[in-house]
């Protein structure tokens, strides 16, 4: 089986799990294609922000981007640009050990999208990737909360 079909095959894998059972509030979704075909190698998901938090009521979209060298090598994840966390580049990329050095072929999506849940309130200020969110986070913690509650006001759930 060539390596792609690892991949894929992991991933059909994955989706059966997460149809089954998946942690509340999370959604993970293969990309649909405009013709009706599904692309098993981008995930729409949306990771709800923790109850009791500031990230509390916000549904934050995540994009998964798996290569053909799944699950040897982790998905790319994705918040929208510009979203605001310490841990996340201004391009939206994640900065997550798991996602990085810590990497395991055995890591399923759904402890990806529960360790970037973990993420968003418990950020690393050891490993910044972007300036305003670190600035804030390490000088201004009251201004940099009452953002975080702003941008959960932007991504309300769907439903």
């Amino acid at each position: 089986m060539a390596s792609g079909g690892v991949a894929r095959g992991r991933l059909t894998e994955e989706r059966k799990m997460w149809r089954k059972s998946h942690p509340h509030g999370f959604v993970a979704k293969p990309e649909t294609l405009p013709d009706g075909s599904v692309n098993l190698m981008v995930w729409k998901c949306v990771v709800p922000g923790k109850e009791g938090t500031d990230w509390e009521g916000g549904h934050f979209p995540v994009t998964l981007h798996f290569t053909e060298d799944y699950p040897s090598n982790p998905p790319t994840c994705k918040f929208p640009r510009k979203f605001l966390h310490v841990n996340v580049y201004d391009s939206g990329d994640v900065c997550l050990s798991i996602l990085g050095d810590a990497w395991k072929p055995s890591i399923t999506m759904r402890q990806i999208l529960i360790g970037i849940q973990d993420l968003l309130d418990n950020p690393n200020p050891a490993s910044p990737a972007q300036d305003l969110a670190y600035d804030l986070f390490t000088e201004n913690m009251p201004e940099y909360r009452k953002r975080v509650r702003q941008q959960a006001q932007r991504y309300p759930s769907l439903v």
